[in-house]
């Protein structure tokens, strides 16, 4: 049985009923995604979202399906829609049930019939299938299936006129191109025939998009529609399928019931390596697939930071690369990951963003993706003991990052005198807190931010470890020592007993945010556990709710505890208050440590975990949201999907709360071990 599944409570109407979202992807960056009831309320929603240069260029094909059954004289529309006049369709009263696992599945029962739905996207192809199975009543009756079609980039949107259509019939359904630069779309349905049209859906109404003061109306192209006829008490498998591929899937016999068991066994054998114990490490190692995609430029697995609208960034990457390929034993994806972003490293920094065009070069705007590349090399190696992999193709790089850091790279970063690293100016966001409305930096951190400093001593002790698997000698002893001394010394706020944010030419900054928290959560933390302690009692009082961490305390005249509006009031608040998913593992790591692994803890840590199991029936369902709000109730806001989310959730639930390490089945108890110390293994091998 689904554990993810949904009744009719969850739709007594419209509004309540969209409030929850399904996700489907292809590996490709490329998904399919909509409402509970199907019914599209963002731009982003579609039933083929493909990617034409993998994981990037992401364009809207087939917005949606609907369907209409016609028995005993009487229509029954399934199909739910709302325009600029309200919802002018309430197919949503048929449906039943609504289940999210392992693939969105949708019944309907109306009169005596019963129809199920289910939704996929075979791995790999920019492709997805639409299975029906109809248990006809006492009547005759006609399935009729009405594809709206677009193609537009899925940032946009697109008016009746602004683009043409041309359509032609092919073997079993419809073939419809835009422009020379977007493979046709194809459209075939197994049972039945297909009739030409040309018509339009028009004033489609995304409530999301207006909500966000973007433009919440589009047209969506209809080419015709398909009839599947059933005889009296049929029951019958109708699989429709849209993809851009050539060749391959598009064959006269194609079989939608073998296509989803592949599907299946494929996200079963998910779970099955990782040896989920339970139902939420189970959910969230299928839900940290849907992170793990193929990128063509480079030919090596990447990672997308959120759906429905981001790309693969570096620093999201490297932060949630334990949780969605180490803790889930994907180490090859792990390795894979790890060599993108080494052959992208420039003048010893990471990639902060991937173009979404071919032949334009990475931004490297960020001064702790490089930083947290460590910190991931260093779980990496805690996990598969891989020394030669990292020794031979990682370890180069990372001598360059540390060479290039103190010398000094783009953007005003360098090591300073005191051997803590300055970056950045007032026109710069380098950090992860990086909203900009135009020439307004939200939330200025130029300077020495307190993580990077941390992150810039982990850094150095797991250099100096890897130096001795290299067998040379540490050039830089007494530097590591050097840096901790200097943050002690210039972060520690000692009048309000915790860590400035910032210390920079104008003073320190004494904003009460969580970025301390990620120093203490390091393998390497220059924070001492006594301080770590006194300062995490003030987090869990002003910064923790419940999903997260806000990332400004209540209490600082500029919070803002609601994230909503347009683009200026939603980057005003976004980290000036909005609660963030991914800050849950780093806050759960460092409370244990500073605790010194107590079991009583332990027991706590599980409790922060514990909403985690009922937020993934919200939002993006069984899926982790980007944000929340401040403020209570903590509503969900921002991507339904996202990759640190997940992966920090995960991989805190796992080393924090079931005390494991390796995969999830590895039977021992979570510690910060020396990769470096020849003692017993520290996990299984793949």
């Amino acid at each position: 049985m689904s554990e993810l599944r949904y009744g009719k409570g969850d739709w007594p109407n419209f509004e309540q009923a969209v409030r929850k979202e399904w996700l489907v992807t292809n590996g490709l960056g490329g998904y399919a995604s909509s409402t509970i009831i199907n019914a599209n309320t963002r731009k982003y929603h579609g039933l083929l979202v493909a990617s034409l240069n993998p994981p990037v260029e992401r364009t809207l094909l087939l917005a949606k399906l609907d369907e209409r059954f016609e028995a005993g004289g009487q229509v029954y529309n399934l199909a739910t829609n709302r325009t600029e006049q309200g919802v002018s369709e309430f197919g949503f009263i048929h449906q039943q049930i609504m289940t999210a696992d392992p693939v969105p599945g949708f019944i309907y029962s109306f009169a005596d019939v019963f129809m199920e739905k289910r939704i996929f996207m075979p791995y790999g192809k920019n492709t997805t299938v639409i299975l029906y199975r109809v248990k006809n009543g006492s009547s005759p009756a006609t399935l009729r299936l009405v594809p709206m079609v677009n193609c537009r980039d899925f940032h946009w949107t697109v008016r009746r006129g602004q683009i043409a259509f041309e359509t032609n019939e092919i073997q079993g359904g419809v073939e419809v191109k835009v422009t020379p630069g977007v493979p046709p779309l194809k459209i075939i349905c197994s049972d039945g025939g297909f009739l030409r049209g040309d018509g339009w859906f028009t004033g489609m109404f995304y409530p999301a998009e207006d909500q966000r003061g973007e433009n919440p109306v589009e047209d969506h192209y209809i080419p015709g529609h398909f009839t599947v006829g059933l005889t009296p008490g049929e029951e019958r498998s109708v699989t429709v399928l849209a993809s851009i591929e050539d060749g391959g899937l598009f064959y006269s016999n194609f079989d939608g019931g073998e296509l989803l068991r592949v599907e299946e066994e494929r996200r079963q054998a998910l779970t099955q390596k990782a040896n989920c114990p339970d139902m939420l490490s189970r959910c969230l190692t299928r839900a940290a697939d849907a992170f793990v995609v193929w990128r063509k430029s480079t030919g090596k697995k990447s990672v997308i930071a959120g759906y429905p609208w981001f790309n693969d960034w570096g620093r999201d990457t490297m932060i949630a690369l334990p949780g969605l390929t180490l803790v889930t034993g994907r180490y090859s994806d792990a390795a894979e990951i790890l060599l993108t972003f080494a052959r992208n490293c420039k003048d010893g920094l990471l990639p902060n963003m991937f173009p979404d065009s071919a032949g334009h070069e990475p931004l490297y705007n960020t001064v702790d993706a490089s930083l947290w590349y460590f910190h991931a090399v260093y779980k990496y190696l805690q996990y598969t003991g891989d020394e030669s992999f990292i020794i031979e193709n990682i370890y180069p790089v990372l001598k360059e990052i540390i060479r290039r850091h103190m010398e000094g790279t783009l953007f005003n970063i360098k090591m300073d005198d005191d051997g803590l690293i300055r970056a950045g100016g007032p026109e710069n966001q380098l950090t992860w807190m990086d909203a900009k409305v135009d020439h307004w930096v939200v939330t200025p951190r130029h300077g020495k931010p307190v993580e990077i400093s941390a992150l810039w001593y982990n850094a150095l002790m797991v250099m100096e470890r890897l130096y001795k698997l290299a067998g040379e000698e540490f050039r830089l002893k007494g530097l590591a020592e050097k840096v901790r001394d200097s943050f002690e010394r210039e972060f520690w706020y000692e009048q309000g007993g915790y860590y400035y944010d910032v210390v920079g030419r104008e003073g320190p900054d004494d904003h009460f945010r969580p970025n301390q928290v990620l120093a203490m959560a390091l393998p390497f933390s220059p924070v001492s556990p006594d301080r770590a302690r006194k300062v995490l009692s003030r987090v869990w009082k002003e910064l923790y709710a419940t999903y997260g961490l806000r990332s400004l305390s209540i209490y600082h005249p500029g919070y803002r505890g609601v994230y909503q509006g347009d683009r200026v009031k939603r980057d005003g608040s976004y980290h000036q208050g909005t609660t963030w998913s991914w800050l849950i593992g780093p806050f759960i790591t460092a409370y244990r440590k500073a605790h010194g692994y107590r079991e009583k803890d332990r027991r706590q840590a599980e409790l922060f975990i514990r909403p985690f199991r009922d937020h993934l029936r919200d939002h993006g369902v069984g899926f982790i949201s980007e944000i929340f709000d401040g403020n209570e109730p903590v509503i969900p806001r921002g991507c339904i999907a996202q990759a640190w989310g997940v992966a920090e959730v995960l991989r805190a639930y796992v080393e924090d709360v079931l005390e494991l390490s390796g995969d999830i089945s590895g039977g021992k108890r979570r510690e910060e071990r020396d990769f470096t110390t020849p003692s017993e293994p520290v996990v299984s091998e793949e």
